[in-house]
This record gives C-alpha cells, structure tokens and sequence, in this order.
C-alpha cells in the first residue's frame, strides 16, 4: 500500500502536465470557461497544484521509507491516501471528457478520502519525527483545496446540464456556498484549527472574491463578497481553536488519557 501512494503521487503531475497538452481533450481552463458560475475562482488560484504535487511527491517518499514503513497511523491512512491521489488523478481527463456526472462523483470522493488522512494525522496522539511537515501538511493543503473545488466543479455541473436557471445564479449559489461553509468549517473543528488547510481553502476564497469582482454575471459583486465574508468567518474560527487547543500554529499531538482503575 505505501508503494500505491508513491505511484499515485507520481501520476498526478504526469497526468496533469498530459491534461495541459490536450491530450485528452480541451483543457480544464476552455472547458470552464463554457460554463461561467459565480463559484468560479481566478485562473492563477489553479497554480497551487504544482505546490500540492510537489509536497505530495515528497510525502510518498517519506512515508514509504525508513522506520515510517511500519509506522501504525501512516499505515491506517495510506489506502485513503492513494485513493485520493488516484481520484485525482483521473478526476482530470474525465472533466476533459465532459464526464461531468463522473467527475462530481470522484472529486467529492477524493476530498473525502483526503480529509480523513489529514484529520487522522492531525490527531494522531504519538506522530513520527517530521510527520507534521511531511505527512499532516502536504496532505491538508490537498484537502483544503479539493474542498473548494469540489463545490466549484458542483456550480458547472449544475450550469452545463441546466439543472438551475443560467441566466439567474445568483440564489442557489448562495445556498451552495452556505452548504460550502458548513462542510469546510465542520472539517475545519475536527482538525482543531488546522492553519495549511485553512490556507489552502483562504487562497481559493479570495481567487474567486478577485474573479467575481470583474465577472460580468448577475449577481458577481454580491458572490465576491460572500467569499470574503466566509473566509473571514474560517480565520476567525481557526483562531479561535489554536488558542483552544495548545501547539501554536502546528497542533500538538493529542494526549491520551489514562483508564480509570
């Protein structure tokens, strides 16, 4: 299992740099562009996967060599870990296809299965040396972006089959974000405050806040300064959980307690 998430973390960038050539089809930016929502964030936001890539290559290596091979909570999480990086991966060329259905399907999967590696690593009460740099970080920041994406890809969903009126967005985008909100404040608690993803899902906020802001579809203004609105609410509550939960920044291990006799 832990060489699956070495070759998972080696196809991502693989298939993404394929994606970026057309080789599977028009490119995720011209298909996203069929499709305008008020959900939909600023072109340089998408430059943040070279950094998750990146952070997730090193993590495959560390995890899968020394002492780390044996280690219990990395190995709970790495069949979770390796679907996540898989479904990522094909997340790509199946939004090239068009594959909307599938692809809606599968980024939700892959923000799940992410989610839970980092909350177990965020609350792993005994982490390996360096495990908060090379496993809990890399694997938040996936998570806190695949978390805005995923509602992002839901908005073009609902846009390219016409599931809500087109011309008039604005009411269930709001209900979107709201249901957006909920489930990135909700992982946000269960991680007690996590500041990588917490920062990964702020640098997708405010890339939608600089899209909207000179999108020309009704109701952009009032979407730009949702977005804003949320991520001062999500700085606000991580703040609030650092300075609950000891660790500065980066959150202590969490203490066992002992059984009563």
């Amino acid at each position: 299992m832990r060489l699956l998430v070495v070759l998972t973390a080696l196809a991502m960038p693989v298939v993404a740099w394929l994606s970026s050539t057309g080789a599977f089809g028009p490119d995720q930016g011209t298909i996203s562009d069929r499709y305008p929502t008020l959900l939909v964030a600023a072109g340089y936001a998408f430059s943040i996967w070279s950094l998750i890539f990146l952070l997730d290559l090193v993590h495959a290596g560390w995890q899968a060599s020394g002492g780390r091979k044996d280690d219990a909570t990395l190995g709970r999480v790495a069949p979770w870990t390796a679907a996540g990086f898989f479904l990522t991966t094909i997340w790509m060329p199946l939004f090239s296809q068009e594959l909307f259905w599938l692809c809606l399907l599968v980024i939700f999967g892959a923000l799940s299965c992410l989610a839970y590696s980092a909350i177990q690593l965020t609350r792993d009460p005994t982490p390996r040396e360096r495990q908060r740099l090379w496993a809990w970080l890399p694997l938040s920041l996936h998570a806190g972006w695949l978390t805005l994406a995923a509602f992002l890809n839901l908005a073009q969903v609902i846009v390219a089959y016409e599931w809500m009126p087109v011309d008039r967005q604005l009411p269930w985008s709001l209900a979107l974000y709201a249901v957006a909100a909920i489930v990135l404040l909700a992982l946000n608690h269960r991680m007690r405050g996590n500041v990588v993803y917490a920062a990964a899902v702020l640098w997708a906020l405010v890339a939608v806040y600089v899209r909207q802001s000179g999108h020309e579809l009704p109701g952009a203004d009032t979407s730009a300064w949702v977005a804003i609105l949320i991520a001062v609410v999500l700085i606000v509550q991580t703040a609030m959980l650092r300075l609950r939960h000891p660790g500065g920044w980066v959150p202590e291990p969490a203490r066992r307690v002992p059984a009563r006799r």
